[in-house]
């Protein structure tokens, strides 16, 4: 048998165990869909799309269709930290019913402090209740940095007073998996920022199980959603990479797959918000994009149903699902100085301390001849 027959195999032994599992739900997803008016051939597109993002063949198509219809049978608890909430809101706050958002709705969301009814003390038993009954079944996504200063006191929950850090610690000790969503949770986001006065850490750091990270500020729905979608599928997590980022996702650079890149390419580049490179959609290297440095799928995803993002809009790229980035990605609206070289930023490809040597001289090349362009135009 060879690796993708082995792969398939595992797939639809997974998909036995899911069906052999109790529905937790009234309706089953195609009544879901129904109900909001989405079509089955657009919940098939969608099933394609998570295939291909997950850079499988297609005839992994229905077994994802299958999956997602069983999605209710492996609960979720998700949990909140220092965070703003909003990668939650990417995930649930659309103006129209997506099949992602309905995929979630139908997964057994146990525990949700945004979304639940219950409060204080019924909240705490709810969250209790569901680490108990499901132990070592459930899957557990945080949302928001782990302060630690303190022992940490810099954040405390319910009635109780339970640290934030002991309630992450608890419920990861019994999951199935763990993933942290959001740059927050996966590298303390901007409650890390220097000086970083309540400890605030990434979950991988303050919990001894494996962690999955999935940043972004916020991240995208599709790549929430399709981290879950590989767990219930194949009951294990995917490729990752050195930052535990799932590489279907995060393998690629923005500047590799950025609809400016032509510009880039042409030394083309915005000299000041409003110009006319602006209004032509040039390259916003020179206006602090941080695309060259930051691997994401943004470009190819986007926001808002798929349709726009910032870069799209007119703003570079920020670089938020980097690690430290409030503290490595600024001045936001400036090249790195720190990969200045003879008074041009050349190291485009700079990744953390290694260089990517393919590139070494791009960035330095087009702004020299956007620079000899500039002169002459003058």
């Amino acid at each position: 048998m060879n690796g993708f027959d082995a792969l398939y195999s595992k797939a639809e032994e997974r998909i036995r165990i899911l069906s052999e599992l109790p529905s937790t739900k009234n309706k089953t997803i195609e009544k879901l869909l129904e109900e909001k008016g989405v079509q089955r051939r657009d919940f098939m597109k969608w099933a394609a799309s998570i295939t291909a993002m997950l850079a499988l063949p297609s005839q992994f198509t229905p077994l994802f269709a299958d999956v997602a219809k069983l999605a209710d049978r492996l609960p979720l608890i998700w949990l909140h930290m220092a965070e703003c909430t909003g990668c939650s809101e990417s995930l649930i706050r659309s103006d129209a019913p997506t099949v992602d958002s309905l995929i979630f709705e139908h997964i057994s969301l146990e525990y949700h402090e945004t979304l639940m009814a219950a409060a204080g003390w019924q909240a705490e038993e709810i969250l209790d209740g569901a680490m108990h009954k499901y132990k070592g079944k459930y899957i557990l996504l945080v949302e928001g940095g782990v302060p630690t200063a303190m022992d940490g006191q810099y954040l405390t929950l319910g009635p109780q007073a339970k640290t934030g850090l002991s309630v992450v610690t608890e419920a990861a000790k019994d999951a199935a998996a763990i993933f942290s969503i959001g740059t927050c949770s996966s590298f303390g986001g901007i409650q890390a920022a220097a000086p970083n006065p309540t400890g605030a850490k990434g979950v991988d750091k303050v919990v001894k199980q494996p962690v999955i990270n999935v940043p972004g500020c916020p991240p995208s729905a599709k790549n929430i959603v399709g981290t879950l979608m590989h767990f219930l599928l194949f009951g294990t997590l995917p490729a990752l990479d050195r930052y535990s980022r799932p590489k279907w996702a995060y393998g690629n650079r923005i500047h590799d797959l950025c609809e400016r890149r032509g510009h880039f390419d042409a030394g083309e580049f915005v000299e000041s918000f409003g110009d006319e490179g602006a209004k032509a959609g040039w390259c916003l290297y020179k206006q602090g994009c941080k695309g060259p440095y930051t691997f994401n799928n943004c470009s190819i995803e986007r926001f808002n149903q798929h349709t726009h993002w910032p870069v799209g809009a007119g703003h570079g790229c920020m670089g938020c699902s980097e690690p430290d980035f409030w503290d490595t990605m600024g001045p936001l609206e400036q090249p790195l100085d720190s990969h200045l070289v003879m008074g041009l930023n050349s190291t485009v490809d700079k990744v953390g301390t290694t260089l990517v040597t393919a590139t070494v001289i791009g960035i330095g090349a087009h702004a020299v001849a956007s620079l000899f362009m500039n002169k002459k135009e003058g």
